[in-house]
């Protein structure tokens, strides 16, 4: 049988436009746990939902307790191997985006520009006004919060500033959904890298580009419900995975 790498160089090859869809699985090789396996973020700590966050003072608090402590393990992460070999694929002109569920800014960070990375589930290095939307850097919110004890609000309008994650319950944003929608509908290949495939609307994305007649390939650590339509799945680690299929690309 075939390398996991040359079967997936080879998919690359044939492609024209790929579109790059991470989840969870990619950023766990940085170190940062998933949310739902064993010992993932949600079997730690109970999310906070978004009417809890703007009903509640306390739980404003534990919040931005968590941003702080770093509770949920994505802060001070650096990208691996993965996000790098994505950033290349990109840079390399073959994928024309990388959609996520990951709010953890490693994309970016691995050098893939901001207007290439459409974020479905926000971002949790900064954060935002829930009223007029102005952006707020955490290391200006650090001192307010965690010197001064007071919680956070909008330096602009005085209204309630929230990490720019979209929270259990609080409406998906419209417009990196219809982003990621026209990307899905004009690729060839749809990549997943690390998805399980079972958050929707995200996971509706793949069946759409299916559709359209693009060829869906998924490397995962796990069976996702997607696998039986897909024209090729890796149960492979990323990393070493997508860095080897690049190389045969060169």
């Amino acid at each position: 049988m075939a390398d996991p790498s040359q079967l997936l160089a080879r998919q690359l090859q044939q492609a024209s436009r790929i579109v790059v869809f991470t989840g969870a699985g990619i950023s766990t090789e940085s170190g940062i746990p998933d949310f739902r396996s064993p010992g993932g973020v949600w079997s730690k700590m109970k999310p906070i939902y978004f009417q809890e966050f703007v009903g509640s003072e306390d739980k404003r608090r534990e919040a931005w307790t968590r941003v702080f402590s770093g509770a949920a393990g994505w802060v001070g992460k650096e990208p691996n191997a993965g996000h790098h070999a994505v950033a290349r694929l990109v840079e390399s002109g073959r994928a024309s985006s990388v959609i996520t569920q990951n709010v953890d800014n490693l994309h970016q960070a691995s050098g893939v520009a901001e207007g290439q990375v459409i974020e479905l589930h926000g971002n949790a290095s900064y954060a935002t006004c829930l009223e007029c939307g102005l952006r707020h850097e955490l290391d200006e919110l650090r001192p307010v919060f965690v010197d001064r004890g007071e919680i956070p609000a909008c330096r602009a309008c005085g209204e309630l500033v929230k990490t720019a994650t979209i929270s259990f319950g609080q409406q998906m944003p419209e417009a990196p959904m219809m982003r990621a929608e026209a990307e899905t509908n004009l690729c060839d290949l749809f990549l997943v890298l690390g998805s399980s495939l079972v958050v929707t609307p995200a996971a509706h994305f793949p069946v759409k580009a299916k559709r359209n007649g693009a060829r869906l390939v998924i490397v995962n650590r796990d069976p996702t419900p997607l696998d039986e339509i897909a024209d090729l799945v890796l149960r492979a680690e990323i990393g070493p995975t997508l860095t080897a299929a690049m190389r045969d690309l060169n």
